[in-house]
């Protein structure tokens, strides 16, 4: 079945976005020797570094920084003289590109191409994740924490949000119809998340965000406490990294039993008990997106540049 492109999901969710894109030349990122020996000569630069993590440092634990100077007063960066030299690098790097956009963005070099800077607790997806791991590591991160592009983020989800997401009915789907990075996922906006078929089905009349339906808020109970239960499972090895912990061959056999208990009750919220396997509930999940998608404004006109994965 062909799946179509999608600017918004097909269901009363939070819609997704991308990290920040800094088009810095690498100017603003920093390794933590890195950091350190720049703020010995630059003392005051130290409230401008943020907590920097694409989807190698969320999965692997590396830890790296950003200069976010987009905030700071003009005349305490004019007092920064390495900070300054930073800004001019990135204005130059700018002006080289052969792309018009970039160059314009040279006008404004403390600024990044995409800014996402949150003020609350936010979640995340890598945007390529091991096609060895039976569920792709999603996670909740601070808003101290600037995530780059190569993360997905949902600014407004909730447990049942990570809960769905992390479920094997997800995976299922997600394993189905997002494309390859080589043999790994790479999860993709338009046609893994807003095309999935939640359990409740869309409404005529749009919800507030990250509205449910009635049937969706039935099991959200159960399917919170469980999502919790995930999370407290990972932090009994809080020296273990999200690969170590989602290594087939590591996987914590207190991860393995609530990531079990979550799938049920997903299932539940679908009116399910259980399934046979991957290809059930993808045709399970099929069904249900047809009928979903029957209901949406001019499902009947059917639309041009429609992709079956990616």
């Amino acid at each position: 079945m062909a799946l179509t492109r999608r600017s918004t999901p097909i269901c009363n969710v939070p819609e997704i976005g991308i990290g920040n894109k800094p088009i810095d030349d690498g100017n603003y990122l920093f390794t933590t020797e890195e950091k350190e020996a720049f703020l010995k000569v630059e003392p005051n630069a130290e409230k401008y570094f943020r907590r920097w993590l694409g989807a190698e440092e969320f999965l692997n634990g590396y830890e790296r920084w950003c200069l976010w100077l987009g905030d700071c007063p003009p005349n305490e960066l004019r007092q920064m003289p390495e900070a300054m030299a930073r800004v001019e690098a990135v204005k130059r790097s700018r002006l080289a590109s052969k792309s018009a956009p970039t160059r314009k963005l040279a006008e404004t070099p403390t600024r990044f191409h995409v800014e996402f800077m949150p003020t609350e607790p936010y979640m995340v997806i890598p945007e390529v994740s091991s096609e060895r791991r039976k569920y792709i590591p999603f996670g909740f991160l601070n808003p101290d924490t600037l995530a780059s592009n190569k993360l997905r983020l949902l600014p407004h989800a909730s447990l049942y949000h990570f809960g769905l997401l992390s479920s094997a009915m997800h995976m299922a789907w997600t394993r189905y119809t997002c494309g390859r990075m080589k043999s790994d996922y790479q999860y993709s906006i338009s046609i893994v998340y807003n095309n999935f078929p939640w359990p409740d089905a869309p409404s005529p009349q749009p919800s507030p965000a990250g509205g449910r339906g009635r049937s969706a808020a039935e099991g959200e109970g159960k399917i919170e406490a469980a999502a919790q239960a995930v999370l407290d499972a990972r932090a009994q090895f809080s020296d273990a990294t999200l690969a170590d912990l989602y290594d087939p061959l590591t996987m914590p056999p207190a991860l393995v039993k609530a990531h079990q208990k979550l799938d049920a009750a997903v299932d539940a919220a679908y009116g399910k008990k259980s399934f046979k396997n991957d290809a059930e509930r993808v045709a399970f999940l099929f069904e249900l997106y047809q009928k979903y998608t029957s209901l949406l404004p001019g499902a009947t006109k059917p639309k041009r540049g429609s992709a079956k994965r990616g």
